[in-house]
């Protein structure tokens, strides 16, 4: 159960309700966490924008970048975070066997030496302490140029604040990302 309870609908004003709203577009459901954050609509409107800029079109796709947000949130043991990153990653037309093998990234031929890459930074920088070692970003390196590994580490540290945030609140999952998390198996602790 969760430790500071969302705000519902009614109690939100007009203009959290519409920034409610494009994040419901954006998910598909409407997050208890971004209904926490609106009980302080500064820090509600600071995440939108940072929201905004990180999932914003650039040199990686929006698919992967949900797969970092899934390797990370894993990492982490957060298990909000992994059910909205593996639903969104469905949303994103990530298959499922990919989901489910998100564990095995390194030698699955599932993923891409790239993939590897980026999932193996993702995988070490969602653990604490931060285990990402110079081999591990010069290889990514090798097949991300400096925008994109900009990008890749944005979504590193997008769901490190989130991982917090919601382990923390013992955020309640929702039950479009609840159900997507049962039927992937991810393997992530509990969060």
């Amino acid at each position: 159960m969760t430790r500071l309870p969302p705000l519902t609908i009614d109690e939100l004003p007009d203009d959290q309700l519409a920034a409610v709203q494009r994040a419901e577009e954006l998910m598909g459901f409407v997050s208890n966490d971004t209904l926490t954050m609106a009980r302080n609509p500064a820090l509600m409107d600071a995440f939108a924008g940072l929201v905004g800029a990180v999932y914003a079109p650039g040199a990686i796709s929006s698919g992967m970048k949900r797969l970092l947000g899934l390797m990370t949130s894993s990492a982490a043991g957060c298990t909000y975070c992994v059910g909205h990153t593996a639903f969104a990653s469905e949303r994103q037309g990530i298959d499922r066997d990919k989901l489910q093998a998100i564990w095995e990234f390194e030698s699955s031929e599932l993923f891409s030496s790239a993939e590897r890459a980026a999932l193996r930074v993702a995988l070490h920088a969602g653990q604490s302490p931060n285990g990402v070692t110079d081999k591990m970003f010069a290889e990514l390196g090798n097949y991300f140029d400096e925008d994109a590994q900009l990008e890749i580490v944005s979504v590193i540290a997008l769901f490190g604040f989130l991982n917090r945030w919601n382990s923390t609140l013992a955020t309640d999952l929702e039950s479009l990302p609840a159900a997507t998390l049962q039927t992937v198996g991810h393997g992530a602790a509990s969060g």
